[in-house]
């Protein structure tokens, strides 16, 4: 499969151009033009420093395997469903991990732009909420990246197969001293934080009963980032806890935000003065 991810070289350049030209949009009055520039480019900017994470995760691969294989056995340990067991179940459907390889290279991004670009243009005013949600969770994944785990994949002694490269639908670039630069950042699954953040985006903002059908992507991701043994179970349990503290955090800074006194309209707090 080909890889059809950018790579940090041109996402940033194209992020620079694009905040440039929100500047610039900004100074000839095109506001409009300028917020799309200017949110475009926060993006971009972020997804360089994700793929930054992984070229310097890299650099120091020692105990990448071994944090890989002590989170295998600690799930074990604490009587979690192995992993390796139910790849090898998926492995007897050959269209199901053809399947699975696909959803994994395409609807990481693919949902999520969609989303971005939905709720940018239809319900404008959750979208700061959401771009804010998107930002601080891939930031507090990238925090934890910058610690190497190898994925479940690169553990053959442990039972897990290669699914995308034995399938020849491995997303992932060349390797840098034999490994792909941006493989060992399993730790934690910025796809199934990006997939919760996406369901309940979808649950929150839309209406009608189905939008209640966008949970199925969150399962469907978790299934598939398994079976493909791109992460374990615990990748996906911590990144939601960090999301669970990036909604906790928002919703705490809107309270702060109501509660300062700048956000009381003057001739409310005038009003409010004079009583007593």
């Amino acid at each position: 499969m080909q890889n059809l991810t950018l790579t940090w070289q041109t996402a940033g350049g194209t992020a620079v151009a694009l905040l440039g030209a929100a500047y610039a949009a900004k100074r000839v009055d095109r506001p409009g033009l300028a917020v799309v520039c200017r949110e475009a480019g926060t993006l971009l900017a972020l997804f360089t420093l994700w793929q930054l994470v992984g070229h310097v995760s890299v650099m120091s691969t020692d105990h990448a395997l071994d944090r890989a294989d002590w989170i295998h056995r600690t799930e074990l340990a604490w009587g979690l469903p192995d992993e390796a067991a139910l790849q090898r179940s998926a492995r007897e459907h050959s269209w199901l991990i053809s399947a699975a390889n696909y959803y994994y290279a395409v609807m990481h991004f693919g949902v999520m732009l969609v989303l971005l670009a939905w709720v940018f243009v239809r319900r404008r005013a959750r979208y700061a909420w959401l771009r804010n949600t998107v930002v601080l969770t891939t930031a507090a994944c990238l925090l934890v990246q910058f610690l190497p785990v190898a994925p479940p994949r690169m553990l053959p002694g442990n039972g897990f197969v290669d699914v995308a490269a034995e399938y020849g639908q491995s997303v992932y670039g060349g390797a840098v001293g034999g490994m792909v630069a941006d493989q060992l950042s399993a730790m934690p699954s910025v796809h199934v934080a990006w997939c919760v953040i996406v369901a309940v985006a979808v649950v929150v903002i839309a209406r009608g009963p189905w939008r209640w059908l966008v949970v199925l992507h969150p399962v469907l991701t978790v299934y598939v980032v398994v079976v493909t043994a791109n992460h374990f179970w615990a990748d996906g349990l911590v990144a939601v806890a960090l999301l669970l503290v990036v909604y906790l955090v928002q919703h705490a800074a809107s309270g702060w935000r109501r509660a300062s006194p700048e956000a009381v309209p003057a001739p409310a707090r005038g009003r409010a003065g004079t009583r007593g």
